[in-house]
């Protein structure tokens, strides 16, 4: 389940620093809005996700000194809330964004449908690597149409629209709650 935490924040950190972004100076941080994340698949299959009821709130996402970007929302798996914050580093590779000390690598695809991203990671979780896919969008409703771009762009990549989960999303989510 950590796998899938890490990868939930440092996608999303990822697809919000390819856009085109206003520069920020040494003590400015800018608040880049809200953004939802929409699904997400792995080459494995992650039992926690298929078993319970999986829920994440609207992430809120600031530029950091610089370029970095901190990332904040809550997931809820099985009534069980965490709060999620993760700061990813822009690599020297355009679209590319690292975090962990390298250990996790998120690289961007833009979606055919407007205002939509989808982000293909990457991560070295104890020795094993993890391949993981993110649909996220401005708006919290699934729009079928991204939806089926990300199953052609993650199929593409040899993931399987098998292991795909859709989070409910939720205005709020007390840490620690039921």
């Amino acid at each position: 389940m950590k796998t899938l935490l890490l990868s939930f924040s440092l996608g999303l950190a990822a697809v919000l620093q390819a856009q085109t972004l206003p520069t920020v100076g040494e003590d400015e941080k800018e608040d880049l809005g809200t953004w939802y994340l929409k699904a997400v698949t792995s080459e494995k299959e992650i039992p926690e996700l298929k078993q319970w009821s999986v829920s994440v709130t609207p992430m809120n996402v600031e530029i950091l000194e610089g370029g970095s970007l901190k990332i904040s929302f809550t997931l809820g798996i099985a009534g069980h809330c965490r709060e999620i914050s993760s700061t990813m580093q822009e690599s020297e590779e355009p679209g590319t964004y690292t975090a962990y000390g390298g250990r996790h690598v998120e690289q961007i695809v833009r979606s055919s449908v407007e205002d939509h991203y989808i982000f293909y990671g990457v991560a070295d979780v104890h020795g094993h690597q993890v391949r993981t896919a993110k649909l996220v969008g401005r708006d919290p409703a699934i729009n079928l149409e991204a939806l089926k771009d990300f199953e052609n762009v993650t199929r593409a990549r040899g993931l399987s629209s098998e292991t795909l989960v859709i989070p409910t999303q939720r205005e709020t989510c007390s840490p620690g709650a039921d």
